[in-house]
Parts: C-alpha cells; structure tokens; sequence
C-alpha cells in the first residue's frame, strides 16, 4: 500500500509537469501504480469486500435485547429465523464494536484543581509492627483536593459509626468543610447503585447534611478519580511508616497526627512547591465554615443494672451510682460513654484506648471494685493464684511450670485453683514435700496429689491445719433437719492401709 504523503507527491509532481515514465524511477514506483493515482487524485481509494456481510445495525440490537446479551442465541436467532449467514467470531466483533456487549470506555478530561471544590475520604488496611507484635489496622484518611491538607487515623476496625466519628473529629479540627466529599462505592455510605447513581444512605445524608457537604461515589474502576487521596495512602507507606516505632495504638494515632496535620503540612509539594497549610489558608474564604455547636455522633444502648450495681458494655463492666437496679440508656461516643437515668446524666466512663481490653471493671474515681461484689457472669483469671503458689517455694513453682506446660486454659485456671485450694489446707512443710513427691513421679492429677498428702500426713504425723468454728450449728434448724436424712454414701473416698502409696 502506498502511504498517503507518497500519493500526495506523485499527484504533485504530476501536476508541475513530470512524466509518470520519470515519477517512477524517482520515486520507485511501478508506472501502471502512478497512473492510477494520478487518476484518483491523490486520494487514497476505499477498497470494500466483495464478501463482507453487512447487518442492519438496528436490528442486531433488537435481537440482541431480546436475547439478553446471550450471544449464541443471537447468532441462531440471525442464522435460522432472518437467514444471515455470518461466522460466531465475526457476530461477536460486530456487537462489540457496537458497544452492545459492555460499553465502550469514554474519553476524560483534565480539570484543574479549584478552591474549595471538594474532599475525598476512603480507608486502606495496613499491617504494623504495634509494641514488638504485627497487627492488622485499617487508616482512614480525609484529603481536601486543592490545599492537599490531610486527617489520619488508624483504626482496628472500622464501621458506620467510626467513619461518622472520624469524619466529625478531622472536620472539627480543620474547622471547614467542602461541599462534596468524593468516595468509592462502598456500603458504609452507600445503599444501593454506583458511581453518579448511587443512593446514599439516609443517616450518612442527613449526618453529611449536618456538616453542610454531601457524599459523591466515583464509578466504579476509577479510583483515579480521588487520585490524591490514593497517593496518600503511598505516602504514609513510604515516608510516614518506615523508620518509626509504635508501642501502643494511641502512640501510633499520636506520631500519626503530627505527621498528617504538622510534618508533611508544611512540607512543599515536590512539582508544584505548594505548601499545604499556606493552601488551605487562601482556600479557607471558598469553603464552609463548620458550627462549633454541632455534636458528636454516638450510638444508643439500653442496658440493665445487675445485682452487683453494673452495666455490661463492649465486654467490660462499669458501674452505676445509687442502690436500684434501674434500667440504663448508654450513649457511646467515640471515645467515651455517658450513663443516662430517664435524661439524666448520671456518670461518664472514657472508654479503653486499646480495643483488645475487655472483661475489666471500671469504676469511679475514689471507689475500689474490691469493695463490693464482682459481676456473677465476669470470667476471672488464675493468675493471682498461681503467683501466691510460686512464691511459697522454688520447687513449688517449678512443678507449675512442669504441671501447666501444653494443656488448654480450661484445664489450666482449673488444675491452679486446685491447687491452691489444697495449699490453703496442708502445712507449707508438708504441701512442700507433697509438691516434690508429686514432681519426683510426673504427676498431674490432683486427686493422686491429694493421696499423696495423706501418705505424708501418716508417715510423719502431720495433722492438717485446725480449723475454728462455731458449736452452735448442732442447735439450727437446718442441721436438724439434715440429721434425719440418709447418711452419704462415701464409700468411693475409703482409704485402705497398705494399699498402693499413689507415687
């Protein structure tokens, strides 16, 4: 094929007087080929297939409606009932090249970033070394498109709630607002649809309409459109986590602070030499001014008062004033919950920095949970057990650690507790030789322990500590009306001379 810019000059060269004999060996062109551009002008001729199936476009969309996009069954349908004879591969490319299979991706344009247009908002999961152990978190990031200031926060979890609870604390800090905040599709905020015709949730209307801007999705596969919220989230992976340690959660939320609204706010945008804070500075006259009076988002609970003065909540326990077991409403904010008797505010509770904390008790300043009763259903530990039964000796305390290693935590606070209950019942020089008798053997069982102390108790004339109590109990009426029941049967306990010594 001769390209355009060589039929021009041939057409040219034609025209100022040259032979096609001499255009040819020029130009190095065939002369029957000169001739026939000089007969076409120039131009370059439309060559049409003798063979090629022309369909009617309209009605190829219509079978294709009515098939629902089912290819195969619109090639049937052409083949057998309008007798068009066409391959299933060339069927496919014309209803591609229609846009009737999926549409056909459109042109953008390029808008240059205008003064309080708008913010974006999404979230990205992170997994962070948090004192000495890698942990899964999730940062959330709030990014106004033309100052380029940044709000984040790192979250164990995020929800509904903890985004409205973010949203309020990095407006409340920068104290103004865009009139539209760009996020992706997700179900935090949006109820159904996509892109320009996704329906936002009405509580995320109505709390956006508090604030005075309205959320915005981006159709979907283009995240480019909050590109610079997505380059935040490369930055915080290359220049705010390398080279940092983190003990706790909130330390890492603090360093995080300082970085978004300090550090990387002052520091100039590397094309452009825009400073951020100097930005949002001039910005502040195009966007809105948030009210100081707007309130904080939270969450309603109502809780009944147990028989130990509690109210359980998020797998703690926290205690309620007075002596009634009135029934509680518990508002949960982001990082408190106030205690509300019929609208009235009767104590506040902040709640734990660390998520992970639960099954505590949390109490008023001043007031001990050793001064009342513990909640029935809290699930405590052993470990104030175990620690009284390691300090009485070495030996004690190695044969825990032989005891304990490779059972399950239900068999672990249970064999403990035992343990420690016999303690409270043997003399520390007897449960000492009981405990080494018991190690000497490999021995677990409490029960072959117990024997063990009666072996010892016989050998060397121990007599199990005494124990005061009251006489009187012959006299209730209790005791007397057990004395007439059948005697117990214990013959499962009988201990007979010279059996085995157990170990």
């Amino acid at each position: 094929m001769i390209p355009q810019e060589k039929r021009d000059a041939i057409n040219n060269l034609h025209k100022e007087g040259m032979g096609i004999r001499e255009i040819s060996r020029c130009l190095r062109v065939n002369r029957r080929t000169v001739k026939n551009i000089i007969a076409q002008n120039g131009c370059m001729p439309v060559s049409m297939r003798t063979d090629k199936i022309i369909i009617d476009e309209e009605l190829l969309r219509n079978v294709h409606q009515k098939c629902n996009s089912y290819n195969q069954r619109v090639h049937e349908i052409l083949t057998e009932e309008h007798n068009i004879e066409i391959a299933y591969s060339t069927l496919c490319a014309k209803i591609a090249e229609l846009g009737l299979s999926k549409p056909q991706k459109q042109r953008c344009d390029r808008f240059g970033d205008e003064p309080g247009s708008e913010m974006q908002h999404d979230t990205s999961e992170y997994t962070i070394e948090i004192g000495g152990k890698k942990i899964k978190v999730i940062g959330s990031v709030l990014y106004f498109r033309y100052s380029k200031i940044r709000y984040l926060k790192f979250y164990r979890s995020f929800n509904r709630f903890k985004m409205k609870c973010f949203f309020h604390e990095a407006l409340m800090f920068w104290k103004y607002v865009a009139p539209i905040c760009v996020i992706d599709n997700t179900n935090l905020a949006r109820l159904r649809g996509s892109g320009k015709n996704a329906i936002i949730v009405p509580e995320m209307e109505l709390f956006a309409k508090m604030y005075g801007f309205a959320y915005v999705c981006h159709e979907i596969n283009h995240s480019n459109r909050k590109a610079g919220e997505e380059r935040s989230f490369f930055t915080i992976t290359t220049n705010f986590l390398p080279g940092r340690t983190f003990e706790s959660l909130e330390d890492l939320n603090t360093q995080a602070h300082h970085w978004a609204t300090v550090r990387f706010a002052n520091r100039p945008v590397s094309k452009t030499g825009l400073v951020p804070v100097k930005a949002f500075e001039y910005e502040q006259s195009f966007l809105q001014k948030i009210s100081s009076f707007v309130p904080a988002p939270y969450l309603t609970h109502p809780r009944r008062t147990d028989q130990y003065g509690y109210i359980s909540f998020d797998g703690n326990y926290y205690w309620i004033p007075g002596t009634r077991r009135d029934d509680i409403t518990v508002l949960q904010y982001s990082r408190c919950i106030k205690l509300y008797l019929k609208r009235v505010l009767l104590i506040e509770y902040a709640l734990p920095l660390d998520e992970q904390i639960k099954n505590q008790l949390f109490n008023p300043p001043g007031r001990s949970p050793k001064d009342h009763p513990q909640p029935r259903d809290r699930k405590n530990t052993s470990s104030d057990e175990e620690k009284k039964l390691r300090a009485i000796s070495n030996e004690i305390s190695d044969y825990l650690t032989f005891a304990l290693n490779g059972i399950d935590s239900v068999r672990y606070h249970r064999f403990v507790r035992q343990l420690y209950n016999l303690s409270l019942k043997l003399a520390p020089e007897l449960l000492r030789k009981t405990i080494e008798r018991a190690f000497q053997y490999r021995i677990k069982s409490i029960e072959t322990i117990e024997r063990i102390a009666l072996l010892q108790m016989g050998k060397e004339d121990c007599s199990i500590l005494s124990i005061d109590y009251d006489q009187e109990f012959i006299h209730r009426d209790a005791y007397r009306e057990s004395s007439q029941s059948d005697d117990a049967d214990l013959s499962g306990y009988d201990i007979t001379d010279g059996g085995d010594d157990n170990g």
